[in-house]
């Protein structure tokens, strides 16, 4: 996963599948508990961002868009 935009554009993507029948919901929970996972980690790059008082980038959230 690149960054935000990308895990975002897989989650639509994912539940336009589920809609469809495409995939079952089981896979859908995974993915969602997987990217669940994801954004709780940038969330505590943030928190210790915060706490350290620092500046740096968080990769994965800069999405260009």
């Amino acid at each position: 996963m690149d960054n935000i935009k990308v895990l975002r554009d897989e989650l639509i993507s994912t539940f336009t599948k589920l809609k469809a029948g495409k995939i079952g919901l089981n896979e859908a929970k995974e993915l969602a508990n997987v990217s669940g996972k994801i954004i709780s980690s940038a969330k505590l790059q943030m928190e210790y961002n915060k706490y350290a008082q620092s500046k740096k980038a968080i990769k994965f959230l800069d999405s260009d868009e």
